[in-house]
């Protein structure tokens, strides 16, 4: 007797439920908290980064800021905004306390800064910190409660007016690589005290020959008018003659290798280098103010100067020579452009002599 066929046994293993092939239509998973926690300090950083970009751009496009004060403004809070980042990573902007800025100028003297250096570093801040507060990124101003390092005073060297008046007057064929441009420089800086940077900011346009001044931008494109005296128009005739010819003489060198006819070079740079650099590629070839500091100090240590003389000795000595003249301190304030008188008074200097004649001269109980 055949054995009847066994019934099937069921699978004990479970089967799977059926994969739908088509694409699965979800809403996006929330991130996990262990990676909010990574994402935190990035988030933090780049908002800080974002908001020290956001006001470097204000200084630029609204507060007309030179390039030396952006590049001196993005190092100093670049340096800030790493520090946070490095030392308190999760650190959002509006939780930046006093005690935060005071360690961040620890640091700084920590690695040999001087008080000047951390001084300028806290007025950065500060400022960065007014538009924050300004603008509602923050409620209360932190670096408003931090007090500046107190700085010695330092009355600057200043050469004598007739130390200055032998540079000036003395011939400079062997000191000067173009010295019809040098004299023209010289005479500039110390005949009329404007800054380094005004000097090499100076267009051909911008002396006003029948009034015998120059238009003078200065910072934050703040602009002025300083008389342009006798011998520095001398000067600057004698230097503008050579400096046409340098331009034609090179604009007939190039359209010597040229078969077609080029346009004339030209630039509305005042001064220029002499190699005319930059000129062929679109620019102005204008004179740098490093190239105006190595001609000031070559030419004042060959004349019997100190070493430390450079292009803002000439404007201190513009200010205190016309002090010890008898100048106004309101007339040399506006001839040097500052904005408060007090900028004035530390560029001047008086000796004890000039304080004696001056107290002889004046007070009644003197006589």
């Amino acid at each position: 007797m055949t054995a009847a066929a066994a019934p099937p046994v069921a699978s004990s293993r479970v089967s799977a439920s059926p994969v739908s092939t088509s694409p699965s239509v979800s809403s996006p998973a929330a991130p996990s908290p262990a990676a909010s926690k990574i994402d935190a300090p990035k988030i933090a950083a780049q908002k800080i980064l974002d908001l020290v970009d956001a006001y470097l751009h204000v200084l630029f496009a609204e507060r007309g800021a030179s390039a030396h004060t952006l590049r001196a403004y993005r190092r100093e809070l670049h340096g800030f905004a790493a520090w946070l980042v490095r030392h308190h990573p999760r650190l959002i902007v509006a939780r930046i306390e006093h005690t935060h800025i005071r360690s961040y100028l620890g640091t700084l003297y920590d690695r040999g800064l001087s008080k000047a250096s951390a001084a300028r570093a806290l007025a950065s801040i500060r400022s960065w910190f007014k538009w924050l507060a300004r603008n509602h990124h923050i409620e209360q101003n932190a670096a408003s409660l931090v007090s500046t390092p107190r700085l010695p005073k330092h009355l600057p060297r200043v050469p004598s007016i007739e130390q200055l008046n032998r540079v000036v007057d003395s011939a400079l064929d062997d000191a000067a690589s173009w010295p019809a441009r040098d004299r023209a420089i010289l005479e500039m800086l110390y005949g009329c005290g404007i800054r380094n940077a005004e000097l090499t900011a100076l267009d051909l346009d911008d002396i006003h020959w029948a009034n015998e001044a120059i238009l003078v931008r200065g910072k934050g494109q703040k602009q002025r008018y300083v008389p342009l005296g006798d011998t520095a128009a001398e000067a600057l005739r004698g230097y503008i003659a050579e400096r046409s010819t340098l331009l034609a003489a090179d604009d007939g060198q190039q359209s010597l290798k040229a078969d077609d006819r080029q346009k004339p070079f030209n630039t509305p740079a005042l001064f220029l280098n002499l190699q005319l650099r930059g000129l062929k590629k679109g620019g102005q070839a204008r004179l740098t103010t490093r190239s105006v500091g190595r001609i000031v100090k070559h030419i004042a240590i060959l004349r019997g100067l100190p070493s430390d003389v450079h292009p803002h000795t000439l404007r201190h000595a513009f200010g205190t020579h016309l002090l010890e003249e008898g100048a106004d301190l309101r007339a040399i304030q506006e001839l040097l452009g500052h904005e408060r008188l007090s900028t004035t008074q530390r560029y001047t200097q008086l000796t004890t002599a000039q304080l004696t004649a001056v107290y002889d001269r004046t007070h009644p109980r003197a006589k």
